[in-house]
């Protein structure tokens, strides 16, 4: 073999080792891209949290050198309890129920009692007073002690009525959206935990190719050595085996970091280790119509009621508005006790009963009027939202459901075909009637449906979840959505 042949060979070789390397990496690269596309395309709406607020928490406690056992019950109730979003919407709740009793108190009495000890000197020349011969024009010093007590009582206003109930409304408004929160966390922590299941099933599956291209490769190496087999094919084969390392490699990572999500999630103490106990494998629902699923949502669903709620806060805040013309009744009173010194007091009250008629407010009446109108218009046209959000919401995890119910049955069937073709490969390469690039090729097509079989059961499960968070049951069904119960 001459000089410019040997160059030639060589030249092949890197040809055939790059175009090995090529088709090698194309199917890392996609991965994971798969899931996270998947995941995108369930995300739900949230119009009352951050997506940070449903991710963040308050860590509980201190770490310890136990490594808790985790399930997805677990999970969940303690992303009730520290996760960040749920606390803000309990105390926004809390401050709603601070209005509606401060709106109370103002159609409640007022009473209120107090005791005072007084001593003075006056001047009578500061009065203008001119001053009598024989007669000091400064009085005192002189003291008195005095008890007392203090009522009034609103009889009658049409305005704090309102307000009242409005408050009332509004705190029964954010009870409700407090318990969508918990639908929505829990599909939160759900997703998260089932991201872990998938990038633990992925770290499986990867470590089965690794072991798959470590014996091509060991198999190649033999009989280059043999003297039966070039040396491309140790080369190719070795290619291989550091592709599926490096896609472990990124396997695991992705699994460490879905750990972290969901430890943040739900309140873990910094640094705690834990293992999922739940796998939640493949199983089938018979869900209800899309007709019953709706209605059931309508009437579920928390972040509707509140949107109703909120409207008819808004409506009797505007009746307010509107009571601010109307006249006020109320009386007020007060009695004490002065004199002295206590052995020689004498008491004394005073009564007033008053009605107060608006007849002038320099446009303040009509422009609370005009806020308020516009207030309710918002809140009818957020009501008229949600209605469809849930529509779009339902009718949207039919069909997610319904289409990875699907990928399930093909990915399987894909998976045994890769797994017979793959043992026809090895048995081809073994007999030297084929070489190593149909095993690689044939390996690849493995670890690709693979990949698809495991997305498809996430997805599988999430529309699951997420059809429960649909129809506004995910808080108090999910283990009967996820379970097939």
């Amino acid at each position: 073999m001459n000089t410019a042949q040997f160059l030639l060979v060589r030249f092949h070789i890197l040809i055939l080792a790059m175009a090995t390397v090529l088709c090698c990496a194309k199917p890392a690269e996609g991965q994971y891209s798969t899931a996270m596309a998947s995941t995108a395309g369930h995300a739900t709406s949230e119009a009352s949290a951050t997506d940070s607020e449903l991710s963040g928490s308050v860590p509980s406690g201190a770490a310890t050198n136990e490594v808790i056992q985790l399930t997805l019950r677990d999970a969940i109730n303690r992303a009730l309890r520290y996760n960040l979003a749920t606390i803000e919407s309990e105390q926004d709740a809390r401050i709603a129920r601070g209005q509606r009793l401060m709106a109370l108190s103002t159609l409640l009495p007022q009473v209120s009692a107090g005791a005072s000890e007084t001593v003075q000197q006056i001047s009578l020349a500061n009065f203008g007073l001119q001053s009598i011969p024989g007669i000091s024009n400064i009085v005192g010093p002189f003291s008195y002690t005095s008890f007392d007590t203090h009522a009034s009582q609103t009889l009658f206003s049409f305005e704090s009525i309102q307000r009242f109930r409005s408050a009332r409304t509004a705190e029964q408004a954010a009870q409700l959206q407090y318990q969508d929160m918990l639908d929505a966390v829990t599909l939160t922590v759900g997703n998260a935990y089932l991201q872990i299941v998938e990038a633990d099933s992925r770290i499986h599956a990867q470590e089965a190719q690794v072991r798959n291209a470590k014996a091509l490769y060991d198999q190649a190496l033999d009989e280059v050595q043999a003297g039966t087999s070039p040396r491309i094919e140790a080369t190719r084969t070795e290619v291989q085996l550091h592709t599926e390392e490096y896609n472990l490699s990124v396997a695991r990572n992705n699994f460490e970091v879905a750990k972290l999500a969901l430890g943040r999630a739900i309140g873990l103490p910094l640094g705690q280790q834990f293992e999922l106990v739940d796998q939640v494998p493949y199983s089938e629902i018979t869900p209800p119509s899309v007709d019953d699923a709706l209605a059931i949502a309508y009437k579920s669903r928390g972040d509707f009621r509140a949107a109703l709620d909120s409207e008819k806060s808004a409506a009797q805040t505007l009746s307010a508005a509107r009571g601010e013309r109307y006249p006020v009744v109320a009386v007020n009173g007060g009695y004490g006790d002065i004199g002295p010194t206590v052995g020689h007091s004498h008491g004394d009250f005073t009564f007033q009963a008053g009605i107060n008629f608006p007849i002038f407010t320099g446009g303040r009446i009509k422009g609370q009027i005009t806020q308020a109108e516009a207030e309710l218009q918002k809140r009818k046209a957020e009501a008229e939202n949600i209605r469809g959000q849930i529509d779009y919401d339902v009718r949207r995890a039919f069909f997610n459901l319904n289409a990875a119910k699907e990928q399930v049955a093909v990915a399987k069937q894909n998976v045994d075909l890769a797994n017979e073709n793959l043992a026809r490969s090895k048995d081809r390469f073994t007999s030297g009637v084929t070489d190593s690039v149909e095993v690689v090729q044939s390996e690849q097509s493995l670890a690709s449906a693979n990949d698809q079989y495991i997305t498809s059961l996430y997805n599988h499960n999430l529309a699951k979840l997420s059809l429960a968070r649909a129809v506004g049951v995910a808080r108090t069904n999910y283990e009967q959505y996820l379970g097939g119960k």
